[in-house]
């Protein structure tokens, strides 16, 4: 914007507010203008959109409390002023209306970066963005921008990422936040939390921190879906013969599930509900039966086996796996 507008647009009278307006009030007035204003809203209509540009112009400035304050302070002062060369008869020129910025520095007077100097401190400057410029939002048209998401990342065991619990991380300044960890929850997920990030740099929402989630494997069980997966050793009598085995599950008391005779290796039986409980529903306990060979025979045990192995059945449980593969 040229230092010009600064004195011949009233922003406020722009946005239709008193000059003691507070930072919220000043916000709600612009949004309810943008929306109705808004390009989007009016098609085609060259007076809306040039209204809409007005009106963010206007809250791009009023709405940062450097320029707010710059903004009164140049309208107080050079109120009824004009930029015209000097003795042209048109009024004041700039060293007239800026000459206070000169005074008692017992320097000659000041050129165009001594007058605007206090402007710039921040690197904000004319063409930069402070002084209305837009900073995005509604198609580049100025509307407030939305703040920076915030990541963080945090590990938590088995147990607490399928029953859900509420854990505390430190934030990036050093300030405690709170986090519910949904029942359910997988490795690698991401949990957002929203409008808890950086704030917006001129009045719009704020961003959000989006955690990812790293779940610590568990010894005995793993995730398939919502279904737990568990492997049950039994052994070779118990397979061949049937029997009643004992299964844990998670966090709760074990269950007994039926090992029919014959069992091989590698049956998956399956405990309804048993698994992962979430609002998406609920998973099953797998129970994969793996049949544990003993490694240590004593002379009994080995006669035992050897006299089964001469009365059962003569078939080559390899025969179908060779005859497929030829």
């Amino acid at each position: 914007m040229a230092s010009q507008d600064w004195f011949d647009k009233d922003f406020y009278k722009v946005l239709g507010v008193d000059k003691g307006v507070s930072a919220a009030d000043l916000k709600k007035t612009y949004r309810k203008l943008a929306r109705q204003y808004h390009p989007d809203s009016n098609p085609g209509d060259a007076k809306a959109e040039a209204k809409f540009k007005e009106i963010s112009e206007a809250y791009s400035v009023l709405n940062d409390p450097e320029q707010r304050e710059e903004y009164d302070q140049i309208r107080a002062m050079g109120s009824g002023a004009r930029f015209s060369a000097p003795g042209t008869g048109g009024g004041g020129g700039f060293d007239d209306v800026f000459s206070r910025f000169g005074q008692g520095r017992g320097q000659q007077q000041p050129g165009f970066e001594d007058i605007f100097s206090m402007f710039d401190q921040q690197g904000g400057g004319f063409g930069s963005g402070r002084f209305g410029q837009t900073t995005g939002g509604f198609r580049g048209f100025g509307g407030p921008q939305r703040g920076a998401d915030v990541t963080a990342r945090t590990t938590i065991d088995f147990v607490t990422a399928a029953k859900g619990e509420t854990i505390t991380l430190q934030g990036e300044d050093n300030v405690p936040f709170k986090v519910k960890i949904p029942a359910g929850v997988s490795d690698g997920q991401k949990i957002r939390l929203r409008g808890r990030g950086r704030r917006s740099p001129d009045g719009g929402e704020s961003g959000d921190i989006v955690v990812t989630v790293a779940v610590r494997p568990h010894p005995v069980f793993t995730r398939d879906g919502l279904n737990l997966r568990v492997t049950v050793p039994v052994t070779f009598t118990e397979a061949a013969l049937g029997a009643t085995i004992e299964v844990p599950t998670l966090g709760g008391d074990p269950v007994r599930l039926r090992v029919a005779p014959g069992t091989p290796s590698g049956r998956v039986l399956r405990v309804k509900g048993r698994g992962i409980e979430s609002t998406k529903g609920s998973g099953d306990l797998l129970a994969e039966v793996q049949v544990a060979v003993p490694a240590h025979l004593d002379d009994a045990a080995r006669e035992a086996l050897e006299r089964f192995q001469a009365l059962q059945p003569k078939e080559n449980p390899r025969a179908d796996l060779m005859s497929k593969a030829r």
